[in-house]
Parts: C-alpha cells; sequence; structure tokens
C-alpha cells in the first residue's frame, strides 16, 4: 500500500496536493488546447473556453486520482 501525501515540501514551502494536481491539470490544458488550435480541431466546438474548462477538470480530476493520489 503506498502512503498518500499530505502536503508536498518544495524548499520548505508545503502545498496541498490538490494544489499541485490542478498546476498539472492546466498546464496538460495548456498543451491540449495548443495541440487543437494548431489542428485547427478546436473550431469543430461550440464554446471552446467551455470545452477548455472541461479539459482542465476532466485533467485535475484524473492526475489527483491516478498521479497524486489525493
Amino acid at each position: 500500500m503506498t502512503p498518500i501525501p499530505h502536503e508536498f515540501a518544495i524548499s520548505g514551502v508545503y502545498l496541498p496536493p490538490m494544489l499541485i494536481a490542478a498546476l498539472l491539470g492546466i498546464a496538460a490544458t495548456l498543451a491540449t488546447t495548443r495541440w487543437l488550435d494548431r489542428k485547427r480541431l478546436s473550431r469543430h466546438f461550440f464554446y471552446p473556453p467551455l470545452a477548455s474548462l472541461s479539459f482542465m477538470i476532466i485533467y485535475t480530476v484524473l492526475i489527483s486520482t491516478f498521479v497524486v493520489g489525493a
């Protein structure tokens, strides 16, 4: 059984795991939306900012569940 981290220590600053998952989710969303814009696939969405928000929520939940373990 792996221990679930209660906080991350980065040079003496303690950060909650959900904050780390949210930052990684935002980074993954930015990469996905840039790729979609580059391939001109974002024009198929009705409202691209809402799709971007949805990607951010999905990535944050997946990262917090499987990577961070929060």
